[in-house]
């Protein structure tokens, strides 16, 4: 498990959101929880076949969706991965850079979603 030091949640940002979404913000929650979840999936099986291209965009999603709810370590791995995706995509080369950071990121997004929760 991801020590809770290490999520670097920005309580201001999430009670921000929390604010701005009113009685909706549960039902958004649960949006970022399922939809993180089938990205986190997507990321793995696009490292494991060497491809790039279906990295980029849940990625991307991942990461908004992590800066909006104050998930900012959850937030740069993600954009760390989206970055080094859309390079790979450019020079047409396979994302073996990005295993290490992907092996983390089931991880790192369940203990986000949990101290978010």
């Amino acid at each position: 498990m991801t020590d809770q030091a290490d999520l670097a949640i920005d309580w201001a940002r999430l009670a921000r959101t929390r604010a701005e979404l009113g009685h909706g913000f549960v039902r958004i929650f649960g949006y970022f929880r399922e939809d993180g979840a089938k990205a986190v999936a997507t990321i793995e099986q696009a490292v494991r076949a060497g491809a790039a291209v279906p990295l980029v965009l849940p990625a991307h999603k991942l990461k908004a969706e992590a800066r909006e709810f104050g998930a900012m370590a959850l937030a740069e791995v993600a954009e760390h991965i989206e970055l080094v995706a859309r390079d790979c995509v450019e020079w047409r080369i396979e994302p073996k850079a990005l295993v290490e950071h992907v092996h983390g990121l089931r991880a790192l997004f369940e203990a986000s979603v949990a101290v978010l929760d």
